[in-house]
């Protein structure tokens, strides 16, 4: 039971740090639109990716490069038109609040969620591998380090997209929207940069 704690703090550790996967969750936060939903899935895409990772998958993807690299670029020109499609958003003269969210949009939601976590190399990086590869250091322990960082995940993402729904009622100025889907925009761009250049 005591290897959750290094399990918990590992996976907080490598979750915090603003990405894609969290700029999406605290705008849908914001928007209070599928909160429930984006956060959830979050979760369980770590938790699974943890699982697999503990479970031997790390040391398949080290083995095979390729698939890295067709991840890579996917994410690549996924991650650009993201940044493009906020930037486009940030200079639209209309407002986007809470009121105005279509609820049909829910798929493109679970799909933009999906995207953003499964088509980031780092994910498989650091999840898979690295703490993958932390938690069998643990041996018999393994699966309690696993469901610490699987916990540290669960608590995260429902912290930062249930806050930002908490805080949305505050935030309904067009210059508020405008600077999130700037900053966005320049994390997405940022991202596709990093994967572009990075050497894996």
């Amino acid at each position: 039971m005591l290897s959750m704690i290094p399990g918990f703090l590992t996976g907080l550790s490598l979750i915090v740090a603003i990405g894609a996967q969290n700029a999406f969750v605290i705008k849908q936060g914001l928007l209070r639109s599928n909160v429930f939903t984006v956060v959830l899935l979050c979760s369980i895409s770590d938790a699974l990716l943890i699982v697999l990772g503990t479970g031997g998958l790390g040391t398949l993807i080290q083995s095979q490069p390729e698939l890295l690299t067709f991840i890579r670029w996917f994410g690549v020109a996924y991650l650009s038109w993201f940044g493009i499609k906020s930037l486009k958003s940030a200079f639209k003269s209309n407002v986007l609040v809470a009121s105005e969210i279509d609820e049909s949009t829910k798929l493109k939601v679970v799909f933009t969620a999906l995207a953003l976590t499964y088509l980031n190399p780092h994910v498989y990086l650091d999840t898979v591998i690295f703490v993958g590869g932390l938690a069998n250091q643990f041996d018999s322990d393994k699966w309690f380090f696993a469901l610490g960082a699987s916990a540290a995940s669960f608590i995260w993402f429902f912290s930062i997209g249930y806050g930002a729904k908490a805080a949305s009622r505050v935030m309904s100025k067009p210059i508020f929207w405008r600077i999130l889907d700037i900053t966005i925009s320049v994390i997405m761009f940022a991202i596709a940069i990093t994967l572009a250049l990075f050497k894996f």
